[in-house]
This record gives structure tokens, sequence and C-alpha cells, in this order.
């Protein structure tokens, strides 16, 4: 393969502008040529592509969201967006693309390979959801923003005496909320993967502050059924304290990646490419206990992330 083509699709995570920058300098590197593709999978069925060389990666590496833009698209959705997309590849002579992004942009990945498109994908979400790789871009910088979150609530909570809900990301998968919250040192956790016993949670609140506590923290992930205001009623009915709610929303998908972050992205970018190279294709890229392994993509899609549960009693047992 001597043209390929990389993308950044779904929600911009950490850690994409340094996959897209070792992706082209390993491309650059092989004398291949590397086509970066504006705003996903619409920009593929827009045609909007751009050459990508050495200059148009530099100083990018330390930068959060991603230079190639993002988007989501209902028109990939249609096997007529698939076949203008395909087309335009075509067109532009792009012989196999990289695919950065979470779930839904590897199922879009999944359905180019079923048509014949060589493709390769490599983990770009902060919720770190996809079950075939230990980390997902992005994650390790979004539980760091978290952890400086709860650094701050915790003067002001502290100051106050009240009791802080903080709602984070994490629509399917509680990761974000279980690590920050254990490294935080939260009184309680909420993820999705679990029921939520609100009787048992007061009933907690109350035991700390009866013991002289006089302030908690409470990490609730967003796919919990039920949302922040709701869970601070019912507190409310269920204990006297005073509670206020945060949500930090869109910060966790900002800021400048960390170390582990930009190593990840450069291992699986650097292997996607190498794949590529050697016309190897239809594969998910990620790490398992620090290999970087490749999978095929039908299957990685396939593989739920299990919640590490274990942690839980780890959790209860650190904050009382």
């Amino acid at each position: 393969m001597k043209r390929i083509g990389i993308l950044t699709s779904g929600g911009d995570a950490p850690g994409m502008n340094a996959a897209i920058r070792a992706a082209v300098r390993t491309a650059l590197y092989h004398d291949m040529e590397i086509i970066g593709i504006e705003r996903g999978y619409e920009g593929l069925i827009e045609g909007s592509f751009r050459g990508m060389d050495l200059a148009s990666v530099g100083d990018i590496l330390h930068r959060g969201g991603t230079v190639l833009k993002t988007a989501r698209s209902e028109r990939f959705m249609t096997e007529e967006g698939q076949l203008e997309a395909m087309n335009n590849l075509e067109k532009c002579g792009i012989e196999g693309i990289i695919v950065c992004g979470g779930d839904g942009s590897y199922r879009g990945a999944a359905e180019l390979s079923r048509r014949g498109v060589p493709v390769i994908g490599i983990p770009g979400t902060i919720d770190n959801d996809m079950g075939y790789t230990d980390y997902t871009i992005g994650y390790d910088t979004a539980v760091n923003t978290v952890l400086d979150a709860i650094s701050m609530l915790r003067d002001t909570t502290s100051s106050h005496e009240r009791t802080t809900i903080l709602e984070v990301m994490g629509r399917d998968c509680g990761d974000i909320a279980l690590y920050a919250g254990l490294t935080g040192g939260a009184d309680g956790i909420l993820i999705p993967e679990l029921p939520v016993d609100l009787d048992e949670l007061a009933a907690k609140l109350e035991e700390g502050m009866a013991r002289g506590k006089n302030h908690s923290l409470i990490i609730k992930a967003e796919g919990v059924d039920i949302s922040v205001e709701e869970l601070k009623r019912e507190l409310d009915k269920r204990t006297n304290l005073d509670i206020r709610t945060v949500v930090l929303a869109y910060l966790q998908r900002g800021g400048s990646p960390t170390a582990r972050d930009r190593m990840l992205a450069t291992l699986t970018a650097n292997k996607a490419v190498e794949l590529l190279r050697n016309d190897e294709y239809g594969y998910a890229v990620g790490t398992v206990r620090g290999e970087v392994i490749k999978m095929p993509l039908e299957k990685a899609v396939a593989i739920k992330r299990e919640a590490d549960l274990y942690l839980i009693p780890m959790i209860d047992m650190l904050s009382r």
C-alpha cells in the first residue's frame, strides 16, 4: 500500500493528535502518502481530504482535540452514504484508512471492511468502553481531569461542610467514575454496571457525618439511571445534609494528553500503519497487559467491557 488515509470520529479524546502525528510520520518514513480526512465519516462522504506532511503534524503531540476535526454522521449510517464514501476513497486513490474513534466509529469501520475497504481501527474514546483493549486513548487524561476537579471541589465542600455530587462521563461504562472515585477518595461511586441503593448511600453519608466528617463526595457516571437532580432530591429526603451538584461535561474531553495517552496513541497508530503497509487489514489495534495487539474488527466490536467490580468493596472500606 502506498497511499493511506486517517480520520478521527465520534467524540474527541486527548491523544488523538498524538495518534495522527505517529501515523503520518510512520507513513512518511516508509515513503507512503497519507491523506487526512476531515470531520470523520462526514468528511469521507464530502471528500474533505488534505495531504499530510511532516510540517502538518508539527507541534501537535501535546495538544488535546484533533487537528482533523471530528463529527457524527447520520448520512454514513445509510447505504447511500457508505457508497459515496467508498467512491471518494477510490477517486482519491486511497488504498486503506485508519479510523481513530470509539464503538460507533468501529462499527462504521467494520461496515467499510465488509464492503472491501482495507481498514484498521485504533481506540480513541475517553470512556474506556472497548472490551478488547485494556485502555483507550484519552481515558487516562479524562481520569486525571476528574481528579483535578475533585481536589478543587474538596476545598470548597470542606469549607462549607457540604456533600457534593459530581457527575462524570461514562454512558455505558463506569471506568472514569470508578477509577477517579477510588483514587480521589470519594465516599460513594455510582456506575451503570451496578444498581443504585439510595437508602444504603444515604445511611453511609449520615454515618460519616455522625463520626465527625464535615464533608463528603459522591461520583456518578452519566449513564446511571438517575439524574444528578433526582439523586439530590432523593438524598435530601433521606438526610439532613447540605447537598450541591456539579456536572463536568465536556471539560473531561479537553486538555493536554498524559504521557500514558500519548504513548498509547503513538504505539497503536504506528502499528496501524505497519499493518496497512504489509497489506494486513480488517483489524482493531489495542494493548493487552502492555503488549500491542491486533484483533479482527468485528470480533473487537462484539466484546463488551466488564467493569472492575472487585474494586467496589475496597471503595467501601477506604471511604469510611
